[in-house]
């Protein structure tokens, strides 16, 4: 059964029926014509009330002055929950405010309790008065809400139907009776001699606002019912949402006694919602729920108060008065009357735990681990010996073990699991000429586990000191796993080690824990056990990215950040620096900026969020072809393997003798580049080879790419001279280009880097967002940079959920955050280093809505990209966008099912493998010459020599081929060929097929011209030349341009006509 129908199940065994409902109503009419008969007396003379009826107030001191006189009520009204109709079962209760009348009251009853004790002796001449009609079986007095200064009256009729309702009398007054002001909560009502009873008054005057508070809620109470009223009207959802709010809070016991969060109270704050705009008059019963929940979880009244006062009068006390006199402040629509009054701030920030709690478990659809097994529990209750357990729920062995099995589970995970919670599905309906179900039947329990990070992957469980007590305890939890181990400070201690040397190996130890444990305490066998708790699979079935197994990706990053870090080393020696200081004949005064050297050459964090580690590869000579100092690829052979170099960009430092025009400034920078590569060859014996834009570097098996940067070159390319022969600055594509390698681009990747140190599995889920994204084709259509930011959002912005602690929950929230992300109506503020404020992101926010025709469709705000969202600013597209929200959505389907259904066959790898029936055309390649085939979704079984073996510490060596695909030298062809009729797709990671969709403009008939002749034919239109697409011209010339490369094309004509 889903939620949505158990909530509605539940409201109808919560709400009043029709039939008990006219009986109460009955009930209600008959009281109201039991009210007659007048009494009058001195406050102190009782003698009228007879000894069977006691005054329900601690008259302390007794003495006191005044005069009571009983008259009849001058209104009964029926107020609260059963008027608005969101009263809940099982303990139905109607309130009736009898309004006191005014003749009865002196002027200064508002102070020494004179109006609490009239109100008493009103109560008790009413209780005297009905306790002798047979309309009541029963007749009692109650402390509303457990406030002693508060008696009521309560009524049950008589015979069965006693426990159908109470009435709850409440003894109240005119709201005109008594000056408002009398009540501020820094006035006193209670004189401290009339107390102590002394004879003459002492100095100072204390106040007291709660006594104040009491007498005010008496005033209210009509006014009260007409606000919720007017709330409730035609808002079914409050009434649903107000009965589900009420079960939540009698479930935690908070709805009773002195200072409880009353159903009253909820509805009243529900009503604020309404006023407030948080919660609209379409919402359901549920969601009303969860927007409660949701600001109890978020707003501290006992620090932030909040009001129902629209237009407050200025005379009246404001919240900071309210925060000095209460702990918790919620100030009704009068702006008199604190609500929250005798609530202390610790019951309000129970309240707050609970209420988070709850938020918790409502989002908590995606729990970091599923933890599943079946088969039969009847041998762990033997094991347990559950016997009593057993018998006492009826032989449901199933009942009987699972607080046991959640309670072994929670002491094995206790350092790195902060919730382990079940779910006992449910048995469905059965014919009534089939047996009932058996308990067998009930299915696989489910258990989910909340990792804390920090401790998840931990190989290491340190038990006690080996000569203490609780070692024995320790070893008979862990059995043979619990070995004794000395650690660095001399102590020997149990502890166990479990067996994992990578990071994915590493995040399954939580399944080897709850194997072994339930194996060993509750003779569960492994087989009867399903653990889905990692993507990433195991035994080399990588899915984050589909990594070399040779290679575990942790020592691969390892390897290349140290082969860096010796690189720079090298590249920021004296004497290199030194050597670059006559380049150009710029003096002895231009070197590499240490003020940028550290956070830029931090792009090797890059390394972290590639979806392929860089490998160490030294080329084999005889695969190749010659020429000088370098290698070129072979006709004869397959194509080289993909070598990726690895970029280090060197800020100059800046000085006056840089030329101030572009062109020089190109030139002094492949000087550079030239002398950088003479220096590291003649002082180091690395080898290069320099080119105008940068320097490539060998070194252990690696290329590194140094590319010199001047920090005002951005800001010479944006120089244009009108023809006035004014100088002004505007951007130009290659200016941002330039600005967004060597500014931008070091800035997010240090940023970045911040990110992964406080979120440890930050890159995996990067590296597992970029890989599906160029599974689906379109790794060209959205850069990885905003792949980044998007995986990055999840971690700065988890709410409601915690940030993900595993690969598969934060590539799961990436999938959810495409699919239903509002792209068209909102930005997405990735707020890295907190760099923006909450009135920044608001006005972000603004000024999107008012320029939105003007801004990217995918919208990307950060602290030092507010206005341009660089990174989408060319793509994707409003098509591509759409087709990734769609397949997101698809795959986050799919995924769903197959992690909430362990028994069904788990292939995740079906998300990554792209539809391909949308394209027009396919262009199938030759495997051969594909360069990264290895890194495709299914790998080939056998693959053939790719002309490199693993690195050796060989010095000098040709120059390996570098950066060559010719599958995207292919497609760029492709692109600037038939861009106007075409788009083309290409999963970069070995993808063996390029997609094609036409365009749909293309195939229109163009007016006969010259320019329009390129890839298409002349015919007759309605007696007119007209161009159209040459189609087969156009697939010939497919297979034309990839000689060698493509295969074969396939037309899917049943889409399209030639």
């Amino acid at each position: 059964m889903s939620f949505l129908l158990q909530i509605e199940e539940l409201l109808k065994e919560v709400t009043l029926k029709e039939k008990k409902k006219k009986k109460i109503d009955a009930f209600l009419h008959e009281i109201n014509k039991c009210f007659v008969c007048h009494v009058c007396s001195q406050l102190t003379d009782q003698a009228w009330l007879s000894e069977d009826v006691k005054v329900p107030f601690l008259q302390v001191p007794f003495h006191v002055k005044g005069r009571f006189r009983f008259m009849p009520p001058a209104e009964l009204k029926v107020v609260g929950s059963y008027l608005l109709g969101t009263s809940v079962r099982p303990d139905i209760n109607v309130d009736i405010a009898v309004t006191m009348p005014r003749e009865i009251f002196q002027d200064k009853d508002n102070l020494n309790q004179r109006y609490h004790r009239k109100r008493a002796l009103y109560l008790s001449h009413i209780a005297q008065h009905l306790s002798k009609e047979k309309l009541f079986g029963s007749v009692k007095f109650a402390y509303m809400n457990s406030n002693h200064l508060k008696p009521i009256l309560l009524l049950r009729p008589q015979g069965k139907d006693e426990k159908i309702v109470t009435v709850r009398l409440h003894a109240c007054l005119n709201s005109d009776l008594f000056k408002p002001s009398r009540f501020y909560p820094s006035k006193n009502n209670v004189r401290t001699a009339w107390f102590m009873e002394q004879s003459s008054p002492k100095e100072g005057t204390p106040p007291t606002p709660h006594y104040n508070n009491s007498i005010l809620c008496d005033t209210v109470m009509l006014s009260h019912l007409h606000f919720l009223s007017n709330a409730a009207t035609d808002f079914p959802g409050m009434k649903d949402g107000l009965a589900l709010l009420k079960v939540w809070l009698n479930q935690r016991q908070l709805s009773k006694g002195l200072g409880c969060f009353s159903g009253f109270l909820v509805s009243m704050l529900v009503a604020y919602l309404l006023m407030k705009r948080k919660i609209v008059k379409m919402m359901s019963g549920y969601q009303v729920l969860r927007s409660a929940l949701q600001f109890l979880s978020t707003t501290d009244l006992s620090v932030t108060g909040i009001s129902l006062a629209k237009d407050a009068d200025p005379s009246l006390p404001v919240l900071d008065d309210f925060h000095q006199a209460f702990e918790v402040v919620f100030v009704d629509p009068s702006g008199l009357v604190n609500l929250c009054a005798d609530m202390t701030a610790s019951k309000y920030h129970q309240v707050q735990f609970e209420a988070k709690r709850s938020m918790e478990i409502l989002d908590d659809r995606m729990v970091d681990v599923s933890l599943c097994w079946w088969g039969t529990l009847q041998g762990t209750c033997k094991k347990m010996q559950l016997l009593n357990e057993l018998m006492d729920r009826g032989g449901n062995y199933v009942a009987a073990a699972l607080p046991f099995v959640v309670s072994l589970l929670a002491r094995g995970l206790s350092q790195r699991a902060q919730l382990v919670a079940h779910s006992l599905p449910q048995i469905p309906e059965w014919p009534i000429d089939a047996e009932p179900p058996k308990h067998k039947d009930v299915g696989p329990l489910t258990f989910g586990l909340l990792f804390v990070p920090e401790f998840a992957a931990s190989i290491l469980e340190k038990g006690p000191q080996a000569d203490h007590p609780e070692a024995l305890e320790f070893r008979t939890f862990w059995g043979e796993k619990s070995e004794l181990r000395r650690f660095q400070d001399g102590s020997i201690c149990e502890a166990v080690v479990w067996e994992a040397s990578t990071a994915c190996q590493k995040r399954l130890i939580p399944e080897q824990i709850i194997r072994h444990l339930l194996k060993l305490h509750a003779d569960i066998p492994e087989s009867s056990i399903c653990y889905t708790g990692a993507l990433e699979g195991r035994e080399n079935e990588s899915l984050s990215g589909f990594v070399a197994p040779e290679s575990p990706w942790d020592n691969m990053v390892f390897f290349a950040v140290l082969s860096f870090g010796l690189t720079v080393h090298k590249l920021t020696k004296p004497s290199v620096l030194e050597g670059l200081g006559g380049v150009g004949g710029l003096g002895e005064g231009i070197h590499i900026s240490k003020r940028f050297l550290h956070p830029v050459l931090s792009c090797w964090v890059a390394v972290l969020f590639q979806v392929f580690p860089p490998i160490p590869m030294k080329p084999i000579y005889s695969f190749h072809n010659r020429s000088k100092h370098f290698l070129l690829p072979s006709e004869e052979k397959p194509c080289p393997a993909y070598i990726t170099p690895l970029k280090i960009v060197c800020h100059m430092e800046g000085s006056g003798q840089w030329p101030q025009d572009k062109g020089a400034i190109k030139r002094i920078k492949a000087a550079f580049h030239l002398q950088l590569a003479e220096l590291l060859q003649q002082q180091h014996q690395l080898v290069c080879r320099p080119a105008v834009t940068h320097t490539d570097v060998y070194k252990d098996g690696y290329i590194f790419r140094l590319q010199v940067a001047y920090h005002r070159e951005p800001l010479i390319l944006k120089e244009v001279v009108t023809p006035e022969g004014m100088l002004k600055y505007q951007d130009t594509e290659e200016s941002r280009q330039l600005e967004l390698e060597t500014l931008h681009l070091p800035y997010l990747t240090s940023s970045l880097h911040g990110l992964q140190q406080q979120h440890p599995v930050f890159g995996s889920t990067s590296r597992l967002a970029k890989r599906w994204i160029s599974a689906q084709l379109l790794s060209d259509s959205i850069s990885e940079e905003c792949v980044d930011l998007l995986v990055a959002f999840l971690f700065l912005h988890p709410a409601p959920f915690t940030p993900p602690s595993s690969p598969q929950v934060g590539f799961l929230r990436f999938l959810n955050l495409l699919a239903t992300f509002d792209w068209k109506n909102n930005p997405l503020i990735v707020n890295l280093n907190t760099g923006l404020t909450g009135e920044q992101a608001v006005g972000r926010r603004a000024a999107f809505v008012a320029a939105r025709a003007r801004l990217p469709v995918m919208f990307l705000a950060t602290p030092k990209d507010q206005w341009s969202s660089m990174w989408t600013r060319e793509r994707p597209s409003a098509q591509i966008l759409q087709r990734l929200v769609l397949l997101a959505l698809e795959s986050l389907r799919a995924l769903e099912e197959q992690l909430m259904d362990p028994l069904s066959d788990q292939d995740v790898k079906m998300v990554f493998r792209p539809p391909l029936d949308f394209y027009d055309v396919l262009i199938h390649l030759n495997p051969n010459q594909i360069p990264r085939l290895l890194e495709s979704v299914d790998r080939p079984v056998k693959s053939v020599s790719r002309g490199v073996v693993k690195n050796s510490s060989a010095m000098n060596i040709l120059f390996p081929v570098v950066d060559y695909d010719p599958v995207q030298l292919y497609l760029q062809e492709l692109r600037n060929a038939f861009d106007d009729l075409a788009l083309f797709f290409y999963d970069k990671h070995g993808g063996e097929v390029i997609a094609v969709l036409w365009k749909p403009l293309s195939f229109q008939p163009q007016p006969f011209k010259v320019s329009n002749m390129r890839g298409r034919k002349v015919t007759t239109l309605n007696n007119e030349l007209v161009c159209v697409p040459n189609v087969e011209a156009i697939l010939e010339d497919f297979e034309i341009l990839g000689e060698g490369l493509v295969k074969s094309v396939e037309a899917r004509t049943e889409k399209w006509t030639i």
